[in-house]
């Protein structure tokens, strides 16, 4: 048997080409970022075919020699068998990195579920739910009056949670002949990597589409592979919401790269679909969706105050926006959080405000300029009133733990609000660490990518002062479709794509958490910069040897030896970490799971952390108290109340709350009692003294308005088996990590002390 080392888990250009050229009929140059064009067809009036990746028939987009049709479908077949490539190998290495991390495929079923650490564990449990379901009907019947997610309460899973990947893949593993020889485990798990593939294949395309060239792509998804610590988590973390829907994410990109690209007639409603459709899996999968969209929204509202985006398009993307966020909306039986998001009361209110403003690209540049910013200060404004309108009339208070998070995080708010700590002491909410950047500039994927932000970001800026500067009837619509003479035009797709790098790259080095979403599309954009001609031309041009023989073999020369070295420099590197073996030891929480499974009733109701919760409900299928998804009013403040085992609370206090919550046991970890991750002032102890005025434990500062508690610490105290705390909870289990304790339903006489001046339950 093989040896393996035993790890405890913590809670843990243009119209492109598919081929480098395409064919030309007759002369023709196009300069592939600013759209400008010259063409001398071959008969007057001949207008060429504009293909997806392609240029028309009648203009190359490298000016170079012609292409057989042979040859471009020999290429074009190159590119996406490379694509296949690279995304079945990404989906090969996350799938055999977490198989060698855990020894998934000898594990018993408990500790197959306990990997599923967090919230992780609590998607599961719902697809794990469905299976055990005796129908479909009767499955879903359950998870809209659930009453075991939430102790007391009964809630419809599918309007509160993203969780419809579990009930479509429950659904699939039912109607599919493959149970006999594929567990309901593994079909989850291989689908959340198959995505990893998609993602891979969004990114390539995107790359393809704004270069030109397939070794772009290639170039995409080699350093998508190699940078897997920043481009992904999903090897342990499977059931992550992300995980399911950032794929989603860059096939729209995608989709919105093909819309934009100039010429682009006979597949637009084709890309209008495919929008619709990535936006709206985008947004059923992750309950963060509405922010991730206000973002993009953001951007696409910045190309067209600099006029880079036709009205049409504009509204488009808008519309498709909308749309993907109102489908969502009835699937999740109206829930009120999307009708109340940022991004819809943005949208109407751009729309709205561009309407009333026709005038608003004439005159001037100064003119211009003082019209954008009154403009943009009307769309503000009517933004937050209509948000602000719809919370009061939805009566809307689900999210505002994350504009809380935001203003601490900012210094714009108190900091001792519970939830937001609970955030601001992550790391994952944290700044992004510097040795993100050091390990992205070992791959060589940093400096390309600085280097091509830095000079499309100085076009952008040349491109959109033109725009600015042009009088009446040089809007974007009127320059669309010029195909003779000059036109100064920044192409969209390009100014779409540098614009989504540099606001996601803002958003992730304000949290790290959110890198994932930057760090895949960075590689897309690094490797245009590397295969498009945008930096070899001027750097050419300043060396005086600027030939488009010597650009195309500068263009294809240098991916190929990055390629190589990157072969050469991390295959081993890679192999290594592939033959790595571990394997899952987890014993004091499996001995857990096996304890409240086999010795207590089904229908007990458990308290304790959010995260050991989510794996109790999945391992064991008992109630519970709280949970660690988060997005409502009532569960935040819950958790807060049944946190206090973890305070400085009397016996009575906490035993008052834990009745209140119908909790039969609470389980107290030592981890969390006796923290030592974080430092002072973010353990979870530390959070719940601030948040009830008390001193903080250990050596340090004290803020002055912090008062000593009147009593001890209960998961310290109850562990004495005073006659104050024997007379509410007798302790049912223990092992070096858990304590588990039975509530008491009624007190002995005498029992009560004096409870602690200003304390509620």
């Amino acid at each position: 048997m093989e040896l393996r080392k035993r790890v405890k888990l913590n809670k843990l250009e243009h119209n492109l080409n598919l081929s480098p050229d395409a064919p030309a009929e007759g002369r023709c140059s196009y300069n592939l970022m600013w759209g400008t064009a010259r063409c001398d067809g071959t008969q007057e009036g001949v207008r060429g075919r504009v293909s997806v990746f392609g240029g028309s028939g009648a203009c190359s987009g490298s000016g170079i020699l012609p292409w057989w049709p042979w040859r471009q479908c020999v290429s074009m077949a190159a590119g996406l068998l490379l694509a296949g490539l690279l995304a079945l190998t990404q989906a090969w290495c996350v799938n055999a990195i977490h198989e060698n991390l855990l020894w998934f495929s000898q594990l018993m079923e408990v500790e197959r579920e306990i990997s599923f650490r967090t919230e992780c564990g609590l998607y599961y449990s719902y697809y794990k739910q469905m299976l055990q379901a005796p129908s479909i009907h009767e499955g879903l019947s359950d998870l809209i009056h659930d009453n075991l997610t939430e102790s007391k309460r009964t809630i419809n899973l599918l309007q509160r949670m993203n969780i419809y990947q579990e009930v479509f893949l429950s659904v699939l593993y039912r109607l599919l002949p493959i149970q006999s020889y594929l567990e309901p485990v593994y079909f989850y798990i291989y689908t959340v990597f198959s995505l990893q593939a998609v993602y891979v294949i969004a990114l390539y395309l995107t790359a393809w589409l704004l270069s030109g060239s397939w070794l772009a792509g290639t170039l995409t998804g080699v350093w998508y592979i190699l940078n897997r610590v920043d481009t992904t988590r999903v090897e342990f973390t499977i059931s992550l919401r992300e995980n399911w829907s950032l794929p989603f994410l860059a096939l729209q990109v995608t989709a919105i790269t093909c819309y934009l690209r100039p010429q682009l007639t006979a597949l637009q409603q084709v890309m209008v679909w495919l929008m619709y459709v990535t936006t709206f899996c985008f947004c059923l999968t992750w309950q963060f969706n509405q922010f991730i969209l206000l973002v993009q929204a953001l951007i696409i509202y910045t190309l067209d105050c600099v006029d880079f985006l036709t009205t049409t398009q504009v509204t488009t993307l808008y519309l498709v926006q909308v749309s993907g966020l109102l489908s969502v909306w009835l699937l999740q039986f109206c829930n009120s959080m999307i009708l109340g998001s940022l991004v819809l009361s943005f949208i109407v209110s751009a729309l709205f405000i561009r309407h009333c403003q026709p005038g608003l690209k004439t005159g001037s540049l100064l003119v211009r300029l003082g019209k954008l910013l009154l403009h943009s200060a009307m769309v503000l404004f009517l933004t937050f009133t209509i948000n602000y309108l719809a919370k009061k009339a939805l009566q809307l208070r689900s999210d505002e733990h994350i504009f809380k998070f935001i203003k601490s995080k900012f210094a714009l708010g108190p900091t001792r609000d519970f939830d937001a700590s609970l955030y601001l002491c992550e790391e994952a909410f944290g700044l992004l660490p510097l040795d993100t950047l050091e390990r992205l500039a070992g791959t060589l994927l940093l400096y390309p990518y600085i280097l091509t932000l830095l000079l499309l970001s100085g076009m952008l800026a040349v491109g959109a002062l033109q725009n600015l500067s042009r009088p009446k009837g040089g809007s974007a619509e009127e320059r669309k479709g010029v195909g003779e003479g000059r036109t100064v035009a920044f192409r969209p797709d390009v100014a779409y794509n540098l614009l989504h790098t540099l606001f996601y790259g803002l958003l992730a080095f304000s949290t790290m958490r959110m890198k994932y979403i930057w760090t895949g599309h960075m590689c897309a954009v690094a490797a245009y910069g590397v295969c498009g001609t945008e930096l070899w031309t001027p750097l050419l041009t300043a060396l005086r040897c600027n030939s488009k023989v010597l650009l195309r073999l500068v263009r294809y020369a240098v991916p190929l030896v990055m390629i190589g070295c990157l072969y050469y420099k991390f295959w081993p590197k890679l192999m290594e970490e592939l033959s790595e073996l571990r394997e899952f030891y987890d014993p004091d929480t499996v001995e857990l799971m096996t304890w409240i499974s086999t010795k207590t009733p089904k229908r007990a109701v458990f308290a304790g952390s959010m995260q050991l919760l989510a794996g109790i409900k999945l391992c064991t299928g008992r109630v519970l108290t709280n949970h660690p998804h988060y997005e409502d009013k009532d569960l935040r403040e819950r958790t807060r109340q049944v946190y206090q085992v973890y305070a400085r609370r009397s016996p009575e206090d906490v035993h008052d709350i834990l009745r209140t919550v119908g909790a039969d046991y609470v389980v107290l970890e030592n981890s969390i009692c006796y923290e030592r991750r974080h430092r002072r002032g973010c353990r979870l102890r530390d959070l719940l003294d601030l948040a009830n005025g008390h001193i903080m434990d250990g050596p340090g500062e004290n803020d002055p308005d912090l008062v000593p508690a009147s009593h001890p610490r209960f998961c310290e105290a109850i562990k004495t088996d005073t006659a104050a705390y024997t007379a509410l909870f007798t302790r049912t289990f223990q092992n070096k990590t858990f304590h588990v304790y039975r509530v008491k339903k009624k007190r002995k006489k005498g029992a009560k002390n004096s409870s602690e001046p200003g304390a509620t339950p």
